[in-house]
């Protein structure tokens, strides 16, 4: 991955991190990584366990950034959260959601959160 890629999602998932701290969200985990899968951010407030994948785009691309998360990557993350609950277990409810980051000019100018972009089953 090129430096200026990386340190565009570097950016982004802090800026969700945030948005998510801001909204009663404790951050577990950033970048949980298993063979074959991994999870960009988990997060929980007294409710969810949230399992949070980023996505940036720049602003008037041709798709949006949860539209980007197929069902291959949808199936991929459920693998790895299933993964981190066999390890660390929850009592909240298992969410699966996406963070839609709106670039211009290599800043960030808007940022979309979809609770429950998707199931346990990957369906959107």
């Amino acid at each position: 991955m090129d430096i200026n890629r990386q340190k565009i999602g570097n950016d982004a998932e802090t800026a969700v991190c945030a948005f998510l701290q801001k909204h009663g969200y404790k951050i577990l985990k950033r970048n949980y990584h298993i063979r074959g899968g991994e999870v960009d951010i988990i997060a929980e407030n007294d409710v969810y366990t949230a399992f949070v994948e980023v996505r940036a785009r720049n602003s008037g691309g041709l798709m949006t950034g949860a539209e980007s998360v197929y069902l291959p990557k949808r199936k991929r993350i459920i693998k790895t959260a299933v993964d981190f609950l066999s390890k660390n277990g929850t009592s909240k409810q298992v969410r699966f959601d996406v963070a839609e980051i709106v670039m211009h000019g290599g800043r960030i100018v808007k940022l979309n959160y979809i609770p429950n972009a998707f199931d346990s089953e990957g369906r959107i």
